[in-house]
């Protein structure tokens, strides 16, 4: 069980190297339970390698990652979905001649208990797991204004609305945390300022922290409690947006001159 003193995700001395090449080195941070997370840095800076440790793509050479309190890294990857991390991905991957409903009913699955037999024989237990879940992903819709959507086929669906398909299946799951990996790519500016709004409520509504990796700096620095800065694998930066925006190291990183 958290509390208010230990931190939701403590990431410590994260370090992965690929062959010669360090990808993250020496990494660490926490995020605390009920915050909204930035992580960013240039091009190559190690964020999404360092997002496929925290949900066992990767296991890396040295270093700890602890949710609630647990280390993660002897957790398969299969399970961290039960655990209570979720995420989306940078290239959205719907089930594209599926429903918007049952693409987000897929994300209950890491919640349900059925084995082989009980769905093979279509036990009771599985109708009533099949109507909970229903039931959920109609609220997660709603809840992400997809209602126009729920019985549309995903594919051929706009990008903007594909993207918050992929959210809600991620809610599905009822996560403690979600990562959220490059959630405005491919957005204008106005579906930007939509999807700030909708990550203010993931947290403020559903009571799930968010990490998110970003590039849009507007987007970081409006929405986050917190930002943390990667470059060249190591963090140079950790700490409140308007502390980090004036960090000299950040500044140089972006900008490639001294503050």
């Amino acid at each position: 069980m958290n509390d208010t003193t230990t931190p939701l995700l403590s990431v410590t001395g994260i370090t992965l190297r690929f062959g010669g090449v360090v990808a993250l080195d020496n990494v660490g941070f926490d995020v605390a339970l009920g915050q909204i997370a930035g992580l960013i840095g240039p091009n190559g800076a190690g964020k999404t390698t360092l997002f496929n440790c925290l949900s066992r793509l990767y296991r890396p050479n040295a270093g700890e990652i602890l949710f609630e309190g647990r280390s993660i890294l002897s957790v398969p990857r299969h399970r961290i979905a039960a655990i209570g991390i979720g995420r989306t991905f940078q290239n959205v991957a719907l089930f594209d001649h599926l429903t918007v409903l049952e693409n987000v009913m897929i994300g209950r699955h890491s919640r349900t208990g059925g084995g082989f037999v009980t769905n093979a024989l279509r036990l009771r237990a599985v109708s009533q797991e099949e109507a909970a879940a229903r039931d959920k992903a109609l609220e997660l819709i709603e809840f992400m204004n997809l209602g126009g959507f729920t019985n549309r086929i995903a594919g051929g669906l706009p990008f903007p609305i594909r993207k918050r398909v992929e959210l809600a299946r991620a809610l599905a799951a009822e996560p403690k945390l979600l990562l959220l990996d490059e959630p405005a790519a491919g957005l204008n500016h106005e579906e930007v300022h939509t999807l700030e709004g909708q990550i203010r409520r993931v947290r403020d509504v559903q009571g799930i922290t968010v990490l998110l990796v970003e590039h849009h700096m507007s987007l970081v620095m409006s929405v986050s409690d917190k930002v943390v800065v990667v470059n060249f694998g190591r963090k140079i930066a950790d700490g409140r947006p308007g502390e980090v925006r004036q960090n000299p190291d950040v500044i140089q990183a972006y900008l490639g001159t001294a503050a």
